[in-house]
């Protein structure tokens, strides 16, 4: 018996975790022994504030990633990005983490491919202050819309472009879950009216950083997955769609002409 975790569980329960003994778990761990610490974090989580906030951590790829209020929550389908992409890399190759967020999927690339010339990229100052965290010294974090802040030694040199742009149908957002819809800057879900804005975009200027025979691998739903894949045959590349069931994940895999 473990009266203090049933006694979170239940708690957490009644606020409508679907996991709460695995929350109390985590939330006990979390604090440490310390009694004011702990409230703090259970009262924060009972307040709807997203566990991974509330913990400074979400679980990905079998690492602990740092995130901090606002930013993009790695979810696990975006493993489906992962292992498309580690399957077309080699040590040392030239790897673009796109819409980086955290930088989840670099430090899974490098996890499982080992040292890699990395640059990871968002527009949001508070991803790229936690994608810095996380990445640190192995590899480069610069600020930017989409390919604007890349440095030019990765113009037609990158081997593989791996990204989980937003793809969230403006009129969706006031259907998804409290968590992302209130807590997760806007930024990293809105795709624009029917969710592929970014996906064409990347599509359009893609070709110029790719190396020929390099490739693109964007995480998709897979509703949209025929349409976001038609956006990158119409730019010249020829496309596959990877699905994981697993894991839920969805990705269109892109490959330039060699």
């Amino acid at each position: 018996m473990h009266p203090a975790r049933d006694a979170l569980a239940a708690r957490l329960r009644a606020a409508g975790s679907v996991f709460a003994e695995d929350e109390a778990d985590l939330l006990l761990d979390a604090g440490d022994g310390d009694a004011a610490r702990l409230r703090t974090l259970v009262q924060r989580r009972l307040a709807g504030e997203p566990l991974e906030y509330v913990l400074g951590w979400a679980a990905f790829d079998g690492h602990r990633i740092r995130v901090t209020p606002g930013v993009f929550v790695p979810r696990a389908r975006t493993t489906v990005v992962v292992s498309q992409a580690a399957a077309l890399l080699h040590r040392y190759d030239r790897v673009v983490d796109l819409c980086c967020g955290a930088g989840a999927i670099g430090v899974a690339l490098l996890e499982r491919v080992g040292a890699l010339d990395l640059v990871a990229s968002d527009i949001d100052p508070d991803a790229i202050d936690v994608a810095a965290e996380n990445i640190g010294d192995r590899g480069i974090v610069v600020a930017g819309d989409l390919f604007d802040a890349l440095p030019g030694r990765f113009r037609g040199a990158v081997d593989v472009i791996a990204v989980n742009a937003p793809y969230v149908p403006t009129d969706v957002i006031a259907t998804m879950p409290s968590e992302a819809r209130d807590h997760e800057h806007r930024v990293a879900l809105d795709g624009g009216p029917d969710g592929l804005d970014l996906h064409r975009r990347i599509a359009a200027g893609a070709g110029e950083w790719l190396r020929p025979g390099g490739t693109v691998v964007i995480e998709v739903s897979e509703l949209q997955s025929a349409a976001s894949a038609a956006a990158f045959a119409d730019a010249g590349f020829a496309t596959r769609i990877e699905r994981d069931d697993a894991v839920d994940g969805t990705c269109v895999v892109a490959s330039r002409p060699a």
